[in-house]
């Protein structure tokens, strides 16, 4: 069923494990982040400018709140971050077994609050399912939502805003959840999918308009985009095999951008895929839905 589909590398990045992509529309730019490396990129998409920012500890993922900062998961800690300044100040001590445990996959929720999971940053055989999905509010406080992870990945939310995807990547499992903005209460959990290292276990997800899950398949090489009852209507061949999240960005919401990931490829693999932990671009016929802000104004 993989189709075929043209990849345009956009940055070659080098990252060990490139994460979170997000758009940024005020600005016309684009972040993303390596892992391991604590940093934080911005392509300014229109002349290609970029910048980067480096953190003191492993950078798991961000969002944009409607001050202008960054939401950022830094370690074990969220932090509100001024691109233009460099100014970062904490928010939330939310992950306390760090560097045991560390913030993974985070998104702002169309309830204004960061959403971000942590995962056991182990070998995967000795992952035990004691990860956590957190939601961290302005006011710096910190709730415990889901439970008995090992992997807390593929945040997602529909156009609507009631319903949320969010997956285990060492379940591995899709879930969708019933979700309401006014609160953020999650409700009615279901499973969506289970998938086998060959269909592509599940890392970051984006959801379009129409209704679909997109889910980068990183032991696969592939992305793969699932209606809401979890049947499989799509899946495409990527150019590296371990991609890691998808981002509908640039004009329109029409471009996807995927991050992907370098660590533990061997050297014939990184022959073979060079675009490897760059940032590449393609397109699916879909629009995304556009990213939420977080409330960090009265």
């Amino acid at each position: 069923m993989d189709e075929q589909i043209q990849a345009r590398l956009i940055v070659d990045s080098g990252c060990e494990i490139g994460e979170s992509p997000l758009w940024d529309a005020a600005r016309g730019a684009l972040y993303w982040v390596d892992i391991p490396a604590g940093t934080v990129f911005r392509l300014k998409v229109a002349d290609g400018g970029m910048d980067r920012w480096n953190f003191d500890a492993p950078v798991g993922s961000l969002g944009l709140a409607r001050s202008g900062r960054l939401v950022v998961a830094v370690g074990g800690t969220v932090r509100l971050f001024e691109p233009e300044s460099g100014h970062h100040a904490l928010l939330a001590e939310v992950e306390p077994r760090f560097p045991e445990f560390r913030l993974n996959d985070g998104k702002v929720g169309p309830d204004g609050a960061f959403w971000v999971g942590s995962m056991h940053d182990v070998p995967p055989d000795r992952q035990r399912p004691d990860a956590c999905l957190y939601r961290v509010s302005a006011d710096g406080r910190v709730e415990r939502r889901i439970e008995g992870l090992k992997v807390s990945n593929g945040l997602a939310w529909s156009g609507d805003g009631r319903t949320l995807f969010h997956s285990d990547s060492r379940g591995p499992w899709i879930d969708r959840w019933d979700f309401d903005a006014a609160d953020g209460t999650l409700s009615n959990r279901r499973r969506l999918r289970e998938l086998s290292e060959a269909e592509g276990r599940p890392d970051g997800g984006a959801c379009d308009i129409d209704g679909l899950y997109w889910s980068c398949g990183v032991s696969a090489g592939c992305l793969n985009g699932f209606d809401a009852d979890g049947r499989l209507v799509a899946r495409h061949a990527l150019p590296v095999p371990a991609p890691t999240m998808p981002c509908f960005a640039g004009p329109g919401l029409a471009t996807l951008y995927l991050t992907s990931l370098r660590k533990g490829l061997s050297e014939r693999q990184l022959a073979a895929a060079p675009a490897s932990g760059g940032l590449i671009a393609i397109d699916v016929g879909a629009t995304g839905v556009p990213v939420a802000l977080f409330e960090d104004l009265p």
